[in-house]
């Protein structure tokens, strides 16, 4: 049975009711998820930038073995040093909901809608966020600057998540 999550900041919410997401270029509202092997790419402040990867179904180009070979993990994450303290600092909290009223809003990336309000059906501290990514097998790389390992990343033919890139610092034309 497919299970699906919202991963926050505010351990409070007691009903998600359908909005427009300032983020988003879409205009009807909703209530987003994201489904349980997709959570990890959420594992982490709300704000923070960050870049996922993972080898998919599909066969694995040597850019990409290549890339996760260097830390030996089967799925990279990557955040920018200057959020370390804040990733640190972080107390994540995973809504779990009943699935019932979610629909695919775009299945290859696990996300997950519904159109009406929903209450959670847990609410669960996500603990040490570095300790989660430890047990989860997941190596966490920390770099001065995000914008050569995303662009390393979306030539590499793995699968990917690259969130709020908009908070990551200014790309530089000589890296």
């Amino acid at each position: 049975m497919r299970r699906v999550f919202h991963f926050s900041e505010d351990p409070t919410i007691a009903l998600f009711q359908p909005h427009v997401a300032p983020t988003s270029n879409e205009i009807e509202p909703f209530v987003w998820a994201i489904d349980e092997e997709h959570a990890p790419s959420y594992w982490f402040p709300r704000d923070c930038p960050r870049a996922c990867c993972w080898a998919g179904k599909a066969q694995t180009t040597a850019a990409g073995a290549a890339l996760l070979a260097l830390g030996g993990a089967p799925r990279l994450h990557v955040i920018e040093a200057g959020w370390l303290e804040r990733f640190r600092a972080c107390r994540l909290y995973a809504y779990e909901f009943d699935p019932a009223p979610f629909t695919p809003k775009i299945a290859a990336a696990g996300y997950w809608v519904s159109r009406c309000e929903v209450a959670p059906l847990s609410v669960t501290p996500v603990g040490d966020l570095l300790a989660r990514h430890v047990e989860a097998g997941i190596e966490l790389r920390i770099v001065r600057i995000l914008w050569p390992l995303i662009d390393a990343i979306i030539a590499s033919g793995l699968e990917f998540s690259i969130i709020r890139k908009a908070n990551a610092q200014q790309r530089v034309a000589s890296l």
